[in-house]
């Protein structure tokens, strides 16, 4: 693609960190009890065979620092980065990008280099792409949204998914997400 930059775009570090446990509860209560950690909001089942995930906040600004996905009884290891928890250990860490443009830069730098997108989503507090390392650990790389656009409803935001494309021109366009309100705010 000739709009990718030459060389890998500087992120601001690394934004978050997802965990595989085989118990949330006993897990939850060493990062809270223990570690100190807030638990700020909980994924929403969507099906039966919906991800069970907290997310959790230190002091920082991020939308969250830690979460836990509870690896599912019945997932078949092929080895593969997944979303859905398989073995316990690290599922993904985020790199995150200080902006939007520098963000679509580097996504663009990845595709060009022939790094395959795992994921496309947009997240309602990030806009994010799941790739592997070469070892197959699974990197989000993202942009944040501003504050103001999720901190009223981090529930809300959390739980918000909208997955796009990952080959192709397609892959690389950035739709806006919706403002998350206060739950109860306008009725």
């Amino acid at each position: 693609m000739s709009d990718a930059p030459a060389r890998a775009m500087t992120p601001v570090g690394v934004n978050h960190l997802v965990l595989n446990v085989r118990d949330i509860d006993v897990a939850h209560e060493f990062w809270t009890e223990v570690m100190g950690f807030r638990h700020i909001g909980s994924l929403k089942p969507r099906s039966e065979r919906s991800m069970n995930m907290r997310f959790y906040n230190g002091l920082s600004e991020s939308h969250h620092d830690l979460a836990l996905a509870e690896i599912m009884g019945d997932s078949e290891d092929s080895g593969d980065w997944s979303m859905a928890p398989k073995r316990p250990g690290l599922n993904h860490l985020a790199v995150h990008y200080p902006d939007r443009d520098s963000w679509l830069k580097q996504i663009a730098f990845l595709q060009a280099k022939g790094v395959m997108f795992n994921l496309r989503i947009n997240h309602g507090m990030t806009h994010s792409v799941y790739i592997n390392d070469p070892d197959g650990h699974g990197i989000e790389v993202l942009y944040e949204l501003p504050r103001e656009d999720w901190e009223a409803d981090i529930d809300g935001a959390l739980n918000y998914a909208d997955v796009l494309p990952t080959e192709g021109a397609e892959a690389l366009v950035d739709e806006p997400t919706p403002v998350f309100a206060a739950p109860g705010a306008g009725d």
